[in-house]
């Protein structure tokens, strides 16, 4: 499976962006999938994730209730909306994904960058 993250950029404070996130992969509906982030000198963090066929989401407390994640899975593509962004939310953001059953995640993207200035 590869995924080819996408949407990164420069916005101000208070400002949104969508990532969007694409797929290859005969089962994508299957695909647990998820939005991580990296900022610099800090460690890789969860962010979001969506449980395969159709399943429940959940968000890291920094971001719950600005982001929003979603799939559209004739496209094969994940989606992350983000608003009312902050400047704690600079960081490189990575999509991964992991199949059925599968409590790791597999597969990542090559992650875009997204900057919020103050």
């Amino acid at each position: 499976v590869q995924l080819q993250a996408s949407g990164g950029g420069l916005v101000q404070a208070g400002g949104s962006l969508r990532l969007a996130c694409a797929a290859s992969g005969r089962t994508f509906g299957s695909y647990t999938l998820g939005w991580f982030r990296q900022a610099p000198g800090k460690a890789r963090e969860f962010v979001a994730q969506l449980i395969g066929y159709g399943g429940s989401e959940s968000y890291a407390d920094s971001v719950k209730g600005r982001f929003t994640i979603s799939r559209d899975n004739a496209k094969k593509t994940v989606y992350l909306q983000m608003n009312n962004l902050k400047p704690e939310d600079t960081a490189v953001y990575l999509c991964a994904a992991r199949g059925l059953g599968v409590n790791e995640y597999e597969w990542w993207g090559q992650g875009t960058l997204v900057t919020v200035s103050s």
